[in-house]
């Protein structure tokens, strides 16, 4: 017996002992209990082999959630990995300067932009007087300059980020401005998959 096979057979005995008590404090009919016992092995069984199949094959407990759709963020590794949302899009959780807010990653974007509530909320002075004209989804509109101390994404650290802030960019978007600092950045399916450079 190695010792995979001797850890299941134990954890299948003590997942075992509760159900079978309950059934012995019923005290119901003999062949009633041994079916129900049967059943609950049965069911034990099937869950202690998929677990087992899972950790020889390297599936981590970690990715379960966001496999069934649970979770929106998974770290691999260095690596970040987010789930497509129901709304077709992918957002991420980011700290700024400390202040954390969920934002959309947007590849068309070619600077990371903010509203004016986040920067202030997370301290990012403003000090551009006249702003720039920038065309977006909802027209054009003047957008002030400012740079983000720290901002990272996950795992990923970033210094330095520049942010384009404007009253009607609610919750905020991550451009490529930060994406093209990254070793790399792609799609998969219903993941995106963001890899930080090494540290120098």
């Amino acid at each position: 017996m190695n010792g995979d096979t001797g850890f299941s057979a134990a954890m299948l005995a003590l997942m075992l002992i509760l159900p079978l008590s309950a059934l012995l404090a019923r005290r119901l009919p003999v062949g009633s209990t041994l079916k129900m016992a049967a059943a609950w092995a049965a069911i034990f069984a099937v869950a202690l082999l998929a677990v087992t199949a899972a950790r020889h094959n390297g599936v981590r407990l970690a990715d379960v959630p966001v496999a069934l759709g649970l979770a929106s963020e998974q770290v691999s590794g260095n690596m970040l990995i987010i789930q497509r949302s129901p709304d077709g899009h992918f957002w991420a959780e980011v700290s700024i300067n400390g202040f954390k807010q969920r934002m959309l990653v947007d590849s068309g974007a070619t600077t990371s932009a903010i509203s004016i509530d986040t920067a202030r909320a997370a301290g990012v002075e403003v000090n551009d007087p006249f702003g720039v004209m920038m065309n977006t989804a909802n027209g054009p509109m003047i957008a002030r300059r400012a740079t983000a101390g720290a901002f990272n994404v996950g795992p990923i650290h970033a210094k330095d980020i520049e942010l384009s802030v404007a009253p009607s960019f609610g919750p905020g978007m991550i451009g490529m401005n930060f994406l093209s600092r990254l070793k790399s950045w792609r799609v998969e399916g219903d993941r995106m998959i963001l890899e930080p450079r090494a540290a120098s």
